[in-house]
């Protein structure tokens, strides 16, 4: 379509152009360098300070269906509106998991800690006794049919290491091959935290996620072992925020999102409190009105962490006409990581890791975000469109899309760490999904030159020419 071929431009071939706000006075178009400096990390610190304390008065944590979730919703839209936005909270229901009983217990007595992946198939209160088959690990461990060649697993309890393909891709083959129970090795040291199998219609066989000790232990057992997963499903109706400006084309909106929620272990303050309160001091700095060419339209999703809900239910509900009306939409998740890296999404699949390049006019948009760490002196580097986050269900829609990610559980490599500093063969987020997402454990710096990349990268495509 015509405005998405003219999103290939970088930063350098930007036009701007002027507007008008909804009250008939002239005010000056939004310049994209000047406006990256109205975002401040100051600003910024301050929601995520109240998401803290909204954490802390309601459990620990504000997970989707809980009321730190609802509490969030209402801090971000009273701000919102206080602002002139019309700010809409668009419902959807999903899936709730309760883990119940967890446990494992080994020939003998004794017992491994076991976390229940989101949607697990429960094998009732009972559990499932049963041998245990160690699936060697390869390129693509549990990931292949051919994994399993040789090994008779089933109505076993299988173990396979993470990595590679989704934790639902190794439940299917698992399952597939006959296998009574999946568990899923960490590929560290710790238990495997916050693991979902992205859908509950996935659900097929018990899984659940383990420490990589007890992973090499469990290999080494000969006997029958006790697992039980007494999950639980429920149906929840949660909400989304969805506010647009009323200047810019319509026709060309430019959609901004975060998802507001975290995990149920922690206040999620990194993940993702920091891009949520990026895009938040945008929307309050660009206001309801500005003098831009294109509309934008800022969105909080709910229920990310439960596997992309709320921003799926959102691209899905789309018409045919709404959706070829949205440009671009640029994406922000974790932008404050404690041992952060500078990561652009990999538009044009430059680096050939994983995915495939985005929806034509993902390319320019990771240059301009690119070029504008660049003028910070920062070499960024590109990370793969892997679907954890919620650019995945726009490109499935034909849109293009990026953003800017500081990294969670994957290790920063010496490379990395000479080049931006930190700890080399340490995790970008080591509090990744736990109890210790603080905002004690945000990078300052990080967050300050990520948000104003989000305001940056939101002003840029606000005045880029659709012509």
């Amino acid at each position: 379509m015509r405005h998405r071929a003219a999103l290939t431009i970088g930063l350098t071939g930007i036009l701007m152009l002027s507007g008008c706000s909804s009250g008939g006075a002239q005010t000056p178009p939004i310049d994209p360098a000047a406006f990256s400096e109205a975002v401040t990390v100051d600003a910024v610190t301050g929601h995520l300070e109240q998401l803290e304390k909204i954490a802390a008065t309601n459990n620990g944590n504000r997970a989707a269906g809980t009321s730190g979730y609802d509490a969030s919703v209402d801090y971000v839209v009273n701000l919102l509106e206080g602002k002139g936005f019309e700010v809409e909270t668009p419902e959807f229901e999903y899936t709730s998991f309760d883990p119940g009983l967890e446990s494992l217990t080994l020939p003998g007595g004794g017992s491994i800690d076991v976390r229940a992946l989101t949607y697990s198939a429960s094998t009732g209160p009972t559990g499932i006794a049963s041998r245990v088959v160690n699936i060697p690990a390869d390129e693509t461990p549990g990931c292949d049919p051919s994994d399993y060649d040789g090994l008779d697993v089933a109505g076993a309890i299988v173990l396979v290491a993470r990595g590679v393909c989704q934790f639902g891709e190794k439940q299917n083959v698992a399952a597939d091959r006959g296998a009574a129970a999946l568990l899923i090795v960490n590929n560290e040291d710790g238990m495997l935290g916050g693991g979902t199998l992205g859908d509950p219609e996935t659900a097929r066989i018990p899984t659940a996620g383990i420490s990589k000790s007890s992973g090499d232990a469990l290999a080494a057992i000969a006997g029958i072992v006790n697992l039980t997963l007494d999950t639980f499903m429920s149906t929840v109706t949660s909400r989304n925020i969805v506010a647009q400006t009323s200047t810019g084309s319509a026709d060309n909106v430019v959609v901004v999102g975060a998802h507001l929620d975290s995990v149920p272990e922690g206040p999620g303050i990194n993940d993702n409190g920091s891009g949520s309160a990026a895009v938040l001091e945008t929307a309050l700095q660009l206001g309801s009105s500005p003098n831009v060419a294109n509309a934008v339209r800022f969105t909080f999703w709910g229920a990310e962490e439960l596997g992309l809900v709320g921003s799926t239910d959102y691209v899905e509900g789309l018409s045919d006409q709404e959706r070829a009306a949205i440009a671009l939409y640029l994406n922000f998740d974790m932008i404050g990581s404690p041992n952060p890296g500078y990561l652009v999404y990999d538009g044009d699949n430059s680096d050939n890791v994983g995915e495939g390049p985005g929806p034509e006019g993902s390319a320019g948009i990771e240059r301009t975000f690119a070029e504008f760490f660049s003028s910070r002196g920062i070499a960024a580097e590109g990370t793969d469109f892997d679907g954890r986050s919620d650019y995945g269900p726009f490109i499935d829609a034909g849109i293009p899309a990026g953003g800017v990610f500081s990294g969670a559980e994957e290790r920063k490599t010496v490379a990395q760490a000479q080049q931006w500093g930190g700890d080399a063969e340490a995790m970008f987020d080591p509090n990744y999904h736990t109890a210790l997402d603080t905002l004690g454990n945000i990078d300052r710096d990080a967050l300050a030159v990520n948000s104003s990349a989000v305001a940056f990268g939101t002003a840029t495509y606000a005045q880029n020419s659709a012509n």
